[in-house]
This record gives structure tokens, sequence and C-alpha cells, in this order.
């Protein structure tokens, strides 16, 4: 990417408000290395894993890298044979902790949000080692504050226990010097001196006094002497500490060695925690700034909605929207200086630079930006008095440069083109220069105060003229981009309200050329047009948003209906249900009852009559149902013919008309039931039920044997336990009513409910196959069952 655009767009100042989201140095030299990417699969695949940790900041938080630091140089020492010292050792457990942490934390994120898809993040953590056994090692024998612990060896226990008891006699020897000699002393205290245990003596009684002395007080008064009595005790306690010296120095190379061991995995823990650092401060960036992932095109296309310059307070920013490579590929902006011309730019191509280096962009949803094999600018007064060249000469000295680079596949921003030159000339070289620009097909916003270049979008296919709204009254701007229309003087009428006379004003018109009048006067006009466009647009968007409201009202309320009228339709299905089940049993009972008195061949006339009086008994009326109020009230009551197939709508059961009844119901043959049912009850299926043929079968004189169409129970919409419990009562039926084939629906979805319904099938022994449906038979939502 173009150096030079990337510091005139302040790219590093974005990385320095980068770095202040990243937790560890590590991290941070991943955003110091950060650069713009020219591919666009790279860029799409940057934007992905940064949408993937906003997503984990979203649901949970930032990954937990407390105790990440850089321990790169460490781990290379203890590769070398090197003794790490126990700060060292004690960084090397904390990255390791760290990387354990991060990993933990993503197993919990997927454990509570199971159906959570993060591939890219997920492959970067499966890399971390977790490494235990180090991390234990080093906490068992080194203290938080970096101190070997006795616990570190039995050796260093024992050593530790010695010096202890040695000490304690050492005390207990001074002790009795303190009271034996007190006149002698300074003061009653032991002191520590070249790690041997002494006293402070009075000058005058050195000699008196005896022993080794050690150090004396700044003004020599004071002698610090080990008592006699006590050297051979110190010299063993120096002994022991020897000792103690050197189990430590072993423990902290064995310590070492584990950790030279793993290097490779400990380096690649530190890889993969440092990107996650990067990314994880993009993330965190992007909620700081408000920002959204932006559509990403091949087609060099910019469309930036509300866009924000990330570096300027939010309430001090003017949001723009400007669109660049549709219908038009290059916008010419002009106006006054200090309205924001040179802000805009900066905010198209700093944006660019963002998203290109897989960060969000502050603007709008709808956002679209694309990727460009270079970015070039020349923005600010390039000015140079080390080289003495004139502020026209620097910017042109970096134009010619570009221009020997710039190509279709570029983005290039002009700030003041023609500036610092004779107007006429200079105006003529800015359209020169970016009639060059758009022959090569680059993406190019310039902005100018020349007149000459406001018409210039109005002569050019494909170029679009803006200006930043200037706002007479309060003689300052506004800061609005204001697309198609081209950016006035404003001087007539700022110089008059400040004051200067209209005889004077009105001289300076004249001086002004007829042509030059008429392109303000034509400006003016397309403002006024555009501030009534605006107004009517604010104005439609004002209605459209009371109508969502009126709508969103209406929807509610259906809503309410509609789930009051599911609750009545299921307390209703549920009496039928009960209904059905009831009656199926007492009609089962009589028909077991009628085989047995014909086996036994003891049938009286009285007892078929009882019989038949008591399936008639069993039949459920469903006359008291009264929902039909809430289902068929703007409906017109439908009709049937005899014969023809119907769904009972109250319990969900298909059935045929056997004829319609004098109060205008029907009876509906359903499986082995009749019932009397309201048309508003009853739903159209197909045409009429075909003839039926009468076979023979074991233990009945005559059953029907029904033909097609098939039996059929859709399930789709049900719970799996809910459907199971339909299924086992259809089947029943189906039996009962001696159909050897039924259909069930059950539809594709998750496959949770076709899997339940193959599940109970294979364990049923009345079924004798079943196949998932074929072409034409409604696929794999659909399950045909043939019955024993």
């Amino acid at each position: 990417m173009n150096a030079n655009a990337l510091r005139v767009l302040e790219y590093d100042k974005l990385k320095d408000l980068l770095i202040k989201q990243t937790a560890s140095s590590l991290g941070a030299q991943f955003v110091k290395n950060m650069q713009p990417s020219e591919d666009y699969e790279q860029v799409k695949a940057l934007l992905a894993v940064t949408t993937e940790a906003t997503t984990v900041y979203r649901l949970r938080d930032r990954y937990p890298f407390g105790g990440l630091t850089d321990v790169r140089s460490e781990v290379k020492r203890s590769e070398i044979g090197s003794i790490l010292s126990t700060s060292e050792l004690l960084a090397v457990a904390d990255v390791v902790y760290s990387g354990r942490q991060v990993k933990a934390f993503q197993e919990r994120l997927h454990e509570d949000n199971p159906d959570l898809r993060l591939p890219a993040l997920d492959s970067r953590i499966e890399q971390i080692t977790k490494l235990v056994e180090i991390e234990q090692g080093i906490r068992h024998a080194i203290d938080d504050q970096g101190v070997v612990q006795d616990s570190a060896s039995d050796k260093l226990r024992s050593l530790r226990s010695q010096l202890r008891s040695l000490e304690g006699q050492v005390r207990s020897k001074i002790d009795g010097v303190l009271r034996s000699k007190s006149k002698m002393l300074s003061d009653a205290i032991v002191t520590m001196r070249n790690d041997r245990y002494c006293v402070p003596v009075k000058q005058e009684y050195r000699q008196a006094f005896g022993g080794i002395v050690h150090d004396q007080s700044a003004s020599g008064a004071t002698l610090f002497i080990e008592p006699q009595a006590v050297v051979a005790a110190n010299n063993e306690i120096q002994e022991a500490r020897l000792k103690e010296r050197a189990e430590i120095e072993r423990i902290l190379a064995q310590l070492s060695a584990l950790v030279g061991a793993v290097g490779d995995s400990l380096r690649i823990n530190l890889d993969v925690l440092a990107e996650l650092d990067f990314i994880m401060a993009k993330a965190l960036y992007g909620h700081q700034i408000r920002a959204v992932e932006p559509r990403l095109n091949e087609e060099r296309r910019i469309v930036l909605k509300e866009a924000r310059h990330p570096f300027i307070a939010d309430e001090d920013v003017v949001p723009i929207t400007v669109s660049l490579g549709g219908e038009f590929t290059s916008l010419v902006i002009t106006g006054p200086n200090t309205g924001g011309k040179t802000v805009t730019l900066k905010t198209i191509g700093l944006l660019q630079l963002m998203v290109q280096s897989g960060l969000y962009v502050p603007a709008a949803d709808e956002t679209e930006l694309s990727v460009f094999d270079a970015i070039y600018a020349d923005i600010g007064d390039e000015q140079s008095i080390e080289q003495n060249l004139s502020t026209f000469s620097s910017h042109m000295t970096n134009i010619v440069s570009m221009m020997e680079k710039i190509d279709f596949m570029s983005l290039v921003l002009f700030d003041e083109l023609g500036a610092g030159t004779d107007p006429t000339e200079g105006a003529a070289l800015a359209i020169a220069i970016l009639d060059e620009v758009k022959r090569r097909g680059a993406r190019v916003a310039a902005t100018t105060h020349y007149s000459e270049l406001k018409a210039y979008g109005y002569n050019r296919e494909g170029v679009v003229n803006a200006s930043m709204e200037f706002d007479v009254e309060s003689l300052s701007p506004t800061y609005r981009l204001l697309i198609g229309v081209p950016g006035r003087s404003n001087a007539f009428e700022i110089s008059k309200r400040l004051g200067l006379s209209d005889m004077v004003i009105e001289a300076a018109r004249g001086q002004v050329g007829s042509d030059a009048q008429s392109v303000e006067t034509m400006i003016g006009r397309l403002e006024e047009a555009k501030q009534r466009a605006e107004s009517l647009e604010q104005e439609l968007q004002q209605e459209k948003e009371r109508l969502t409201l009126e709508r969103e009202q209406f929807e509610q309320e259906q809503a309410e209906i509609f789930e009051e009228k599911n609750e009545i339709l299921a307390k209703a299905e549920e009496k039928a249900t009960r209904a059905v089940e009831r009656a199926q049993k007492e009609a089962e009972a009589v028909i077991k009852r009628l085989k047995e008195l014909r086996d036994a061949g003891a049938v009286k006339e009285h007892e078929l009559i009882e019989a038949r009086k008591q399936l008639e008994q069993a039949k459920p009326t469903l006359q008291d149902q009264r929902i039909a109020k809430v289902k068929a009230k703007h409906d017109k009551t439908p009709t049937f013919a005899k014969g023809e197939e119907v769904k009972v709508t109250t319990f969900n059961q298909k059935g045929y008309i056997i004829n319609q009844n004098s109060n205008g119901d029907y009876t509906v043959q359903v499986g082995i039931m009749k019932v009397n049912v309201k048309p508003g009850d009853l739903a159209k299926i197909g045409a009429a039920k075909p003839t039926q043929k009468t076979t023979k079968r074991s233990g009945s004189s005559s059953i029907t044997k029904q033909s097609s169409p098939l039996a059929e129970l859709d399930l789709r919409g049900v719970r799996v336990e809910e459907g199971l419990s339909k299924l086992e009562r259809f089947m029943d039926q189906a039996l009962l009513s001696n159909y050897d084939h039924i259909r069930v629906i059950h539809g594709l979805g998750t496959g949770a409910m076709r899997q339940g319904v193959q599940e109970y099938l294979r364990g049923n022994r009345h079924v004798k196959t079943s196949r998932l449906g074929g072409q034409g038979e409604g696929g794999h939502g659909v399950t045909i069952i043939e019955l024993k």
C-alpha cells in the first residue's frame, strides 16, 4: 500500500487507538505490524474472523488473557540449557495459564451456545497446548512472590528444617550474651552482618567483649561483633545455606529443562494468544466506535451510509453519505475552505484502509466497500522548505509520482487539486488530471474551490458534483455533504450580511461575467430543489414510520387473536381426542363381547340389540364444541357431497361424508366411528370416496377393506412426543378399519420427527414394512407404512 497515503490518512494513529484495546505487548506488536491487504479473499477472511470475535464479545466478553507476556527469549534460553530465574519461570507459567483459560473459555461458550459456529477462532484455539504439568510443576515449586517453596523437594525441606534449628540455637546463645553483657552493648538487639548473627558493642568494650568484628556504625561508636560463642554455629548455618542454594539451583535447572523441552509448543501458544489478542482488539475497537461490518464487493464500489470519521468525537462529527463506483466513478466536491471537504476525503480513504485491514467501519448498515490494489492520496499542505518547493510544486511532484502508477484497481484522493497557481491554469490542469485518471478506470474523489470545475460533473459522464453545505444565516459551514449540487462561493451573501453596502455588492456583481452568474444562479436553484426534495423525503419518512407503527400494532393484535384461537382449538382438540379415545375403548369392548358370544354360539337376539345400543352410545357427538366463532368468523359455511373425503378439524382426523342431517350437521365416518359434526368443523380434502370392496376376515362376518386413497396422518408442526402419541392412536384406528397401507407426513425440518416415527415403527408388531416416500409421494418428508 502507498506509504504516503497511509501517512496522510493517519493510519498510524488508527494503530495507536487499536493498541489501547490490546491486553499484551504481543498483541500490540501484531497491531504495529498490521497492513491493509490487497487480496479480496484475504480481506473477506479478515472480516469473518473479526465478526466471530465480535460475536464472542457480545455473548460473553473478551478472552481472558491475564498473565500473557512475551517469554520467547526465556524459552529460547531454556532450550540451550540456561537456568531461568524464579520470576522468569513464573512468567512462563502465566503464559501456560493464559492459554488454558482461553481454551476453557471457548469450551464453555460452545456449551452455553450449542448452535454457535466460530470456525476461524476454533481452528486457532485448537492449536493451543494446555501444558498443565509445566504450569503445576512451577506453581508447586515457586510461590507468587518468586520464593522457592519447601515443597519443591524433600531435600530442600530437610535443609531448611536444619537451618531453622541451627538459627534457633544461635538465637538462644546470643540471648544469653545480651543478658550477661548488656552494659557493653549499645542496644539489646540481634542484627545480621555478612549473613552472620551479630550484636552492637560499644567501641570502648571492644577488647573486653572479644569475638569477630564485621562492621561499625557511621559514627564509629558502635561495632557489630559476632560473639565467639556463636562462631561455630554461624559457620554451620553458612554451610547449610550453601547447600540450600545448591538445591534451589538444581530445582530451577530442572524446571528450566522442562520448559526447554516444550519450547515449540510454548511458541505456538504465544503466537496464537498474541493473534487472538489482536483479533479481539479489533472487535473491541469496533464496539467502541459503534462500527458495523460492511458489505464487501468486487466491483470497486464504495457506498458509505452515515459514515463517521473515527478520530472525531461523536458530539462533533457530521456523518456523510456518499456513493462512488456505481453510476459515478468520479466525485468532485466544491465549497468553502474549512467546510469539511478534506475530512470527507479522509473519511473515504481511512474507512477503505480499515476494511482492508479487517476492521469494522463507523457507518450505518448497508455500507459497502471494496478492495483496491492501491490507494493514492494528495492531501494537505505539502510545502517543502528543505527542498525549496512551493505548495504547488510539492503537490505536483506527488501527483506526478501517483500518475505513474494509477490504474483501474486504484482509489485516488485529490485535495484542492490544481491549487497554488494561476486559477485559470490550475483549473485546466485539474480537469485534465481528472479526465486522465477517469480514463484509466480508477475511482477518484477530489476537492476544489475553482468555479470552472463546478460544471465539470454536468459535462462528463460518470462524474458527479458534490458540495459542503454552508449556512448563510449563521455564516458557518454545516459540514453536510450534498451530492449532486456544486458548491457556491456565497461571497456576496456573506458580505451583505456583514454590512457591506448594496451599491458595492451590485458593483461587484457587475464585475462577474454573465456565465459565472448563470452558474451561480443554477447552483442556487439546485440547492433550493434539493432542500425541497429533502423536506419531502423527511415527510415521507415520518409517514412511513407512522404506517410501520400502525402495522406493528395491527400485527400484534392479530397475533394475540391467533394465540387465543389456537388456545381454544387446542382445548377443543383435547376434548375431542378424549371423546374419541373413550368411544374407541367402548367400541372395542363391544366387538370383543360380540366375538365371544358368536364363538360360544350363545348369541341371543336381545343381546345383539343391546350390543348395537352400546355402539350407538359410544359415538362421540361434538355438538358442544364452540370454536367455530374463531375458526370461521368471516368464512361462508361450506357444503359437502355424500362420499366426499373431509378432515374433522376439531381432532385432526380424516373421514368421509355419509349424509347430511336435517339440522345441517353431517354424519362422518371416521375409522370405525360415525360422528355428527358441524359444517364449520369440516375441511375439504378431495372428491367423493371411492366404492369400497368387501373382504372376508377371521373373527368378523364382514369387514370393509379400505382401498385408495391411503389413510393419512399429518404430524408437521407437532412435537415429537405428541406426534408419536397421535401416530399410535391413528394406527389403532387404521387396524380397526382394516387399512392395509397408511401414510404419515412428518416433513423434512430437522429430521427429529422422521427419526422418532421410524424408531416407533421398528418396534411395532403390527407393521409389516415401512419406507420413505418416493418421487411423487412426498419424498423423505413422508413415510409409507404397510400394516399386517
